[in-house]
């Protein structure tokens, strides 16, 4: 027909009124699993840490005092600064029918604590720098890194065999909860997937691991709380493997500082647009090398 794909020409089209944001993750969750100090003044904060004393055998009666000195030294978490900034075009907002200064913001706040999990997790597993004084008064400046005996590589034997070696070195390290301590234990996907395929885990325990795979992240496994991160470092064996960790609550210490907070502001140098942004400071330190154990698994 001659008017045939004339009129259909002009059908009306409804544009989506919202935008849908990419899956990602939304929350901080480890910076409730350890030492919040709160707002930061300053380039750094400082977290005090002491060693172990023992009693000893007094002696003779009216003999000499024999004093021990603890060992004590003080780490120190550098502050890093970390901005982000999206342009919003004056021009384009009323041809727009969706508005994306909302989910701008959502977004913003969402990277914000993401970047707070990145920054806590490379604490625990990381080096800190510690500095002692010695009897002297010579100060000592030194990187400490997480020793070979808090690792468990992947060579140990099965993922399940290496939580209960870290669960058992807690307990050797007086780190559980005998002692006052909550434990975590950072899983991703590839670990949820080494368990669900397990065939020897116990009925109890998988009911454990699907609870795990439907989100409820608060549930307990072996005495442990489990709490989900996607970007585990690879271990020490390369692409092949990742390293995840199991930590006391008391193990690392979190700060920040709003330089200068999330907002829109307008930008005269670039012809009056608007932009949502900010930049924010961020630091974490671990605070006791017993109270972290690493382990490496196969992927």
């Amino acid at each position: 027909m001659a008017n045939e794909n004339k009129i259909t020409a002009a059908f009306v089209q409804q544009f989506h009124d919202t935008y849908e944001v990419a899956s990602m993750q939304n929350e901080s969750r480890l910076l409730k699993t350890i030492v919040n100090r709160g707002k930061i003044v300053g380039e750094s904060f400082t977290v005090n840490d002491m060693g172990q004393v023992e009693m000893s055998p007094s002696g003779a009666r009216f003999g000499d005092t024999n004093w021990t000195i603890p060992d004590a030294g003080v780490r120190t978490a550098l502050m890093s600064d970390w901005d982000l900034f999206i342009p919003i075009e004056n021009r384009d907002i009323p041809k727009l029918k969706a508005h994306p200064n909302d989910k701008y913001m959502k977004n913003l706040v969402s990277a914000r604590n993401r970047t707070t999990d990145d920054i806590i997790y490379q604490s625990l597993i990381g080096s800190v720098t510690r500095t002692t004084v010695d009897d002297a008064g010579s100060k000592t400046v030194s990187q400490v890194a997480l020793p070979n005996t808090q690792i468990i590589l992947s060579s140990f034997g099965p993922l399940k065999k290496q939580i209960i070696k870290a669960k058992t070195l807690f307990r050797t390290n007086e780190c559980d909860e005998k002692n006052g301590e909550k434990l975590y234990m950072i899983y991703d996907s590839h670990m949820m997937e080494i368990f669900l395929n397990d065939t020897t885990l116990t009925n109890a325990d998988y009911l454990k691991i699907q609870m795990l795979q439907e989100g409820q992240v608060t549930t307990n496994w072996l005495g442990v709380e489990w709490i989900p991160y996607e970007k585990l470092n690879n271990g020490a064996g390369g692409a092949t493997e990742r390293r995840t960790v199991m930590y006391a609550g008391t193990a690392a210490h979190f700060g920040d500082a709003d330089i200068t907070g999330f907002d829109i502001s307008t930008r005269p140098d670039k012809k009056n647009i608007k932009q949502v942004g900010g930049v924010h400071s961020f630091g974490a330190a671990r605070a006791n090398e017993k109270k972290v154990v690493a382990i490496d698994f196969l992927v």
